[in-house]
C-alpha cells in the first residue's frame, strides 16, 4: 500500500465550474441593478472564497450592506444550480480512480465553501473513496494557509501521518530538474542520465548545507517563504528521513502553488484551468492534459 497523498484543488482542477459560477454571479448583480461582467473576466475573479468573488464583481466600494446582500442572492442562484453547466475535465474521474485502486490516499482543498465543495464531489465523484473534503468552513482558513493540507494528510493517514520530508525534498528536485519529464519523453529536455547526475549533485549538496538555495525549490526550504517576505503562515520544516512517502498538491493558480509552498509539500500545476500558464511559474512542474498529471501522479508516487 502506497504512503501516498495526492491534494487536489475543485475548481478549475478537478471540474470546469466556471459557467455556473459566473451565471450565479450575474444573477446576483442583475438583482441589483448592477453591471455584469464576462466569463473570462470572472475566470480571474474566482478561487478566494465566493465573498471575494462578490465583492470583486460588484463595483469597487461597494458597502457592506450591498455586498452581504448580493452574496445571499449569489447563493440562493447558486445552491439551486450549481451542476447545471459544471463538469469534471476529461479523464479527470478516471484518473482519480485508477490513483485510488493503486493504493494512493487522494484529498480535496477548496476555497469553495464546504457545502458547495461536498455537493460536487458527491455529484460528479460518488465512487472515489477521499480521505477528507475541505471546502471554506467556519474556523478554517483559506488556501494559501497551510492548515487544510495538514487536515488532509491526518484525515488520510487516520492521525499518524507519515514523515513526509525526504521524499518531499526529492520529488521537488525530480521535477524541477526535469528528470521527470525528460523519462515521460513528453518535454524537450536533456538525457534522463544528465537529470539524474544533476539530481545527485543537489541532494549531496542539500545534505552537507551547501548553499546552493537558487536552483532548489522552495519545497526543501519552506522557511524561505516567510525569509521572502511572504505574509502566509507556514508550516515548520519536517524532519528529514528515509520514509517512502509523498505529498503533493495539484491546482490552477498560484494561491494553490503558495499553499503547497507554505506546507512544505510538492506542487504541481495544471493549465487547462482558470488561470494563465505565467501564474503557475512557481510550481515544481506544469502539465498541460489530464493525461500528463496521470503519468507524473503514477510515477512519482508509485515508484518513489
Amino acid at each position: 500500500m502506497s504512503s501516498s497523498i495526492v491534494i487536489f484543488d475543485l475548481d478549475g482542477t478537478l471540474i470546469d465550474t466556471i459557467g455556473d459560477l459566473s451565471a450565479a454571479v450575474e444573477y446576483a448583480l442583475q438583482q441589483g441593478g448592477f453591471p455584469g461582467h464576462t466569463v473570462d473576466e470572472y475566470r480571474s475573479m474566482v478561487g478566494h472564497g465566493i465573498r471575494n468573488l462578490v465583492t470583486r464583481a460588484l463595483p469597487e466600494g461597494s458597502p457592506v450592506e450591498t455586498i452581504d446582500l448580493s452574496l445571499s442572492r449569489f447563493l440562493e442562484y447558486y445552491t439551486k444550480h450549481i451542476d447545471v453547466l459544471s463538469r469534471p475535465y476529461p479523464g479527470i474521474h478516471e484518473m482519480l480512480g485508477e490513483l485510488s485502486v493503486r493504493g494512493i490516499k487522494l484529498a480535496v482543498t477548496s476555497n469553495k465553501f464546504q457545502a458547495g465543495t461536498e455537493t460536487l464531489i458527491r455529484r460528479f465523484f460518488p465512487d472515489i473513496p477521499f480521505a477528507k473534503i475541505l471546502g471554506n468552513a467556519p474556523g478554517l482558513p483559506l488556501k494559501p494557509d497551510p492548515e487544510v493540507v495538514r487536515l488532509a494528510i491526518e484525515a488520510a493517514f487516520a492521525g499518524s501521518p507519515p514523515d513526509l520530508g525526504r521524499v518531499h525534498s526529492r520529488v521537488a528536485l525530480r521535477l524541477r530538474s526535469g528528470l521527470a519529464a525528460a523519462e515521460y519523453g513528453r518535454w524537450p529536455v536533456a538525457q534522463p542520465a544528465t537529470h539524474a547526475k544533476r539530481l545527485e549533485t543537489l541532494e549531496q549538496k542539500h545534505e552537507t548545507g551547501d548553499e546552493e538555495a537558487r536552483s532548489i525549490p522552495t519545497t526543501i526550504y519552506p522557511d524561505r517563504a516567510r525569509s521572502a517576505g511572504r505574509r502566509d503562515r507556514a508550516l515548520p520544516p519536517h524532519e528529514l528521513s528515509d520514509s517512502p512517502s509523498l505529498a503533493v498538491l495539484v491546482g490552477d493558480s498560484a494561491t494553490d502553488i503558495r499553499t503547497a509552498r507554505n506546507a512544505g509539500i510538492g506542487a504541481i500545476g495544471v493549465s487547462w484551468g482558470f488561470r494563465p500558464r505565467a501564474d503557475l511559474a512557481e510550481a515544481d512542474i506544469v502539465v498541460d492534459t489530464v493525461d500528463q498529471l496521470k503519468e507524473v501522479l503514477l510515477t512519482e508516487t508509485i515508484n518513489t
